[in-house]
């Protein structure tokens, strides 16, 4: 368990401020992604249904925001020192891309059954990947070992500001390409979105609801928020990008403020939202970016008329998961 806690990080939590000044170093590196509405969605759960494709990103995901934000602002000392990461994927790609971009030295330690895909491209991008443990927590145990170990710069998948200010930046996105949004829908693992999403939510559009979702077969970060202090928790999903058994500090201190709620879905629901978006929003989403389209079916009468933003967070699917997303509605 990380052992710094919410109630020491409330300083650290990022301001609207932040975000606007992770735009500014972002911009030359990525280009907006689009924000789309599918009437076959709209259909389906009787609402006004915008999809915001963090899909499109260079690194198929939305962490790649964060990542560029951070390692632009190393220092020369940490640059020398090179960079390293624990990851079951997506925020493993967002370093490797970055440090790539940057001139940095980048180790990424992944869990030994790790997305093939993500793997690759991260070893595309020139990190080093290191397998290590059967489960994402196993692996980041050992990625903060080799961290003191080697005195590498460690860039945690959660409690770095740096990476929540550059990832909120794509909610601020979508509330100038439709600022009459009612609620927004984001996926959780460690929760560096969801927390983004809250802080460019309650900061210029404080009527719209942030809602988060995680797998019932991890809900690590659901508990902690639900409880309102840190706890571990089973981590069984097929999602890699919703799979922690340990919850984050910093995004937690966000989302304890100002996350308005906060739902599990199954993973058969997952499977079958990864199938209606391809069917329905002609999108190739991983598990983890299907999610919130799985939360707002779940939710339906309750958003039912309303504008509501979902973010697919990504689109690295393996073929594994996509064949069974297939299956469950074949």
């Amino acid at each position: 368990m990380d052992e710094q806690h919410p109630e020491n990080m409330e300083t650290r939590i990022p301001a609207l401020t932040d975000v606007l000044r992770a735009r500014l170093r972002i911009r030359p590196h990525l280009r907006p992604t689009p924000l789309h509405r599918y009437p076959a969605l709209d259909g389906l759960i009787g609402a006004e249904v915008h999809v915001k494709h963090e899909n499109h990103q260079p690194t198929g995901a939305f962490k790649v925001r964060g990542g560029i934000n951070l390692v632009s602002q190393l220092t020369a000392e940490e640059r020398a020192r090179g960079v390293i990461a624990a990851s079951t994927g997506n925020h493993g790609q967002s370093v490797a891309y970055a440090a790539r971009l940057f001139g940095v030295e980048a180790r990424v330690v992944v869990p030994e059954g790790a997305n093939r895909g993500k793997v690759a491209a991260m070893e595309g991008m020139g990190a080093e990947v290191v397998l290590h443990g059967p489960s994402f927590d196993e692996a980041r145990v050992y990625c903060e070992r080799l961290a003191a170990e080697h005195g590498y710069r460690y860039i945690h998948s959660g409690n770095e500001p740096l990476l929540i200010a550059g990832v909120a930046t794509g909610v601020l996105e979508m509330l100038e390409d439709q600022p009459d949004l009612q609620a927004v829908i984001v996926p959780v693992g460690g929760g560096s979105g969801a927390a983004g999403a809250c802080i460019v939510a309650r900061s210029i559009a404080p009527r719209v609801r942030v809602i988060g979702v995680q797998s019932e077969a991890s809900p690590a970060a659901y508990e902690s928020w639900r409880q309102r202090r840190l706890v571990e928790a089973a981590n069984r999903t097929e999602a890699e990008g919703l799979a922690t058994g340990t919850a984050f500090a910093l995004p937690q201190a966000v989302l304890w403020r100002w996350l308005d709620d906060f739902i599990l879905v199954g993973e058969a629901e997952i499977q079958r939202a990864t199938a209606w978006m391809i069917e329905r929003a002609h999108t190739l989403a991983e598990p983890a970016g299907a999610a919130p389209l799985a939360a707002a079916h779940r939710m339906r009468a309750e958003l039912r008329g309303k504008k509501v933003g979902l973010i697919c967070s990504g689109g690295n699917i393996a073929l594994h998961q996509l064949r069974a997303a297939l299956d469950a509605v074949a």
